[in-house]
């Protein structure tokens, strides 16, 4: 069992037990995992560890099907295995001539919709793992930062290389991949193998990965992951300021679902 942590000031390993970092005495608070620990999370239905995860997860299913089934209304989708690229755009694809009309929200909404089953089962079973590590190290209001930073960033990355359609929660993966790799405390090779890979595949013909996107996640995820470091005490500022910017990712993702769903009831078929 590991019995190191990481003091979020200085980033040296301390003893799991320590209150006061011995090397640059700063006051450190408890592991992110260990505050949701004090109480049950949804009368215990949802599993703490990977809490934002979880929802995550479920809001990207929620969304397949509404798409799955617009699309079969439409006799355009495959049953259940593909989305037809007009359901994709009508439900908030990442679309460049869009983007620059003003519909900025196409950034968020890109990041939760998925363009086939096995799409949306590979994301999500990457999701699942790597979420709760991330979720577990970092806190939930950090994971939400660099999950929406990443996914922003990575389809506008996207958008600037590529006129077409794209969709996938893949630029917020290798966001959580670059945050892992910003982490010293981390087992870095291994996270690095992830992002190599994740591009190597987009390499291959007829996938239409959008390696654009991945590669601004990745660069996003690693940016504020270094910014962030681990958390601190819980009650500080630092935490306080924390929270706020995960509230106003969260709000920002809300309004973007309005927008895309005030687009697809009245705006132009």
């Amino acid at each position: 069992m590991e019995t190191r942590r990481m003091c979020p000031q200085c980033r040296a390993f301390i003893k799991k037990s320590d209150r006061v970092c011995p090397y640059c005495e700063t006051e450190v608070g408890p592991r992110a995992v260990d505050w949701r620990r004090r109480q049950e999370v949804i009368a215990g239905i949802i599993p703490h560890a990977r809490f934002t995860t979880t929802i995550i997860l479920l809001v990207n299913f929620g969304l397949y099907a509404a798409l799955m089934l617009s699309s079969m209304r439409a006799g355009e989708g495959a049953l259940v295995t593909d989305i037809d690229l007009h359901t994709l755009f009508a439900f908030g694809a990442k679309h460049r001539e869009a983007i620059l009309l003003g519909q900025w929200w196409r950034l968020i909404t890109a990041g939760f919709l998925h363009g086939g089953l096995l799409h949306i089962l590979m994301n999500s079973w990457c999701l699942f793992d790597l979420g709760a590590v991330v979720e577990e190290t970092y806190g939930a209001a950090r994971m939400v930062v660099i999950y929406f930073v990443a996914t922003v960033l990575g389809f506008a990355a996207s958008a600037w290389w590529l006129t077409g359609l794209s969709v996938g929660a893949s630029a917020g993966l290798f966001g959580l991949i670059g945050a892992m790799i910003a982490l010293r405390s981390a087992p870095r090779g291994l996270y690095v193998r992830w992002a190599i890979y994740g591009l190597i595949l987009g390499l291959l013909p007829g996938l239409h990965v959008d390696n654009a996107a991945h590669l601004g996640g990745l660069a996003a995820g690693f940016g504020v992951g270094y910014l962030a470091g681990t958390p601190g005490v819980r009650k500080s500022t630092g935490e306080r300021l924390w929270r706020a910017a995960a509230y106003v990712c969260i709000a920002l993702t809300a309004l973007s679902f309005v927008n895309m769903y005030l687009w697809l009831t009245t705006g132009p078929r």
